[in-house]
């Protein structure tokens, strides 16, 4: 087994915190869901470009579990840590096979982001058809859209700033192998 290496450790760990403060420093209410929009969505995208999918799966799963954690949405924690870990990890994926058919990296980053509005959107459904019906689980679908429509458009905008300095952090192949 491979030594996890301290800089992806410390990025793993402030990306994990960059989430879950992003979710819980901007909480917009959605009317008749009990839910929020929160420009976390970026984060977990980001999370996904600049680390390998399964360090993202586990950043974005444990910043976005402990968001919902601290904001008393018990329910949600596991919930939320598959479904956002699963974001981080899918736009990974796609993210790294864009570039490795020679997709520009801007691009790239829109399409980890359709994933994010795509899972965010079908998991939640999926759940709270589980918990609530699918009356309240329809409901929510709309404030889920839009959540990862903001969390694509604020990755795309922060991208170029952090593609410098994080770029070192990026180079992954298309299976998440450190290069």
């Amino acid at each position: 087994m491979k030594a996890v290496s301290v800089k992806k450790l410390v990025f793993a760990a402030l990306f994990a915190a960059l989430i879950c403060v992003s979710t819980i420093s901007i909480r917009i209410p959605t009317p008749g869901t009990g839910g929020y929009i929160h420009p976390g969505d970026a984060a977990v995208i980001l999370a996904g470009v600049f680390l390998d999918p399964a360090t993202a799966f586990l950043a974005a799963g444990i910043g976005s579990c402990m968001a919902d954690l601290s904001g008393g949405y018990f329910i949600y924690v596991p919930i939320t840590f598959f479904i956002k870990g699963f974001v981080a990890w899918g736009t990974g994926l796609v993210y790294r096979r864009a570039i490795s058919k020679g997709k520009s990296r801007k691009i790239a980053v829109v399409l980890g982001g359709v994933i994010d509005i795509f899972l965010v959107t079908l998991g939640y459904f999926i759940c709270e058809t589980i918990l609530y019906g699918s009356g309240a689980s329809l409901a929510s679908v709309p404030s889920n859209l839009l959540q990862g429509t903001g969390g694509l458009v604020i990755a795309e905008v922060l991208y170029p700033l952090l593609e410098r300095p994080l770029g070192i952090v990026a180079e992954w192949d298309a299976e998440g192998t450190e290069v």
